[in-house]
């Protein structure tokens, strides 16, 4: 079929997926978040499912929109960051020291990360959430920009049902 209409295969999958390595090498997309308190998504990005969590962190809080307060003027970054071992690299410590942004990041071989499980549920269900989503579940885009608008898309729906309780 495809030599009668002169196409040629293109790319079996789109850009920014990558082989999983969890998952017998299948190629991928990660979703990647910052949620406040309540689990409302504040930052969103996505990449190759075989990036490190720790290199999209930067970009993650360079995204975070500025934020009203009850008094005062807007904040641009928050106040303290919660993170597993994987952010655990003195670079990104520093890089959120210098900001003014308090951390918490599990150490490697120091700290387990159950003190971590109190504040992470916040964003595991934020994930589930997302995951609810048909669209999300399987990325059916090859452009990454519409993946990335479908997911922003999602966590529209998820902050308007949040808000609206």
């Amino acid at each position: 079929m495809r030599d009668r209409l002169r196409q040629r295969p293109g790319p079996q999958r789109g850009q920014l997926t990558g082989p999983n390595p969890t998952d017998r090498g299948k190629k991928g997309s990660k979703i990647h978040l910052i949620v406040d308190r309540q689990g409302l998504p504040l930052s969103i990005g996505i990449s190759a499912a075989n990036l490190h969590d720790s290199q999209a962190l930067i970009p993650l809080v360079r995204g975070i929109p500025p934020i009203r307060s009850r008094r005062g003027p807007r904040r641009r970054r928050p106040g303290k960051l919660y993170g597993d071992k994987g952010y655990d690299y003195r670079h990104l410590r520093r890089w959120l020291a210098s900001r003014g942004i308090r951390h918490r990041l599990a150490r490697k071989g120091i700290e387990s990360s159950r003190r971590l499980g109190r504040h992470r549920w916040v964003v595991e269900r934020t994930v589930s959430w997302l995951s609810g989503c048909r669209r999300l579940h399987r990325r059916y885009e090859r452009k990454p920009e519409h993946f990335l608008a479908f997911t922003a898309i999602a966590a529209t729906l998820i902050c308007h049902r949040r808000l609206t309780k």
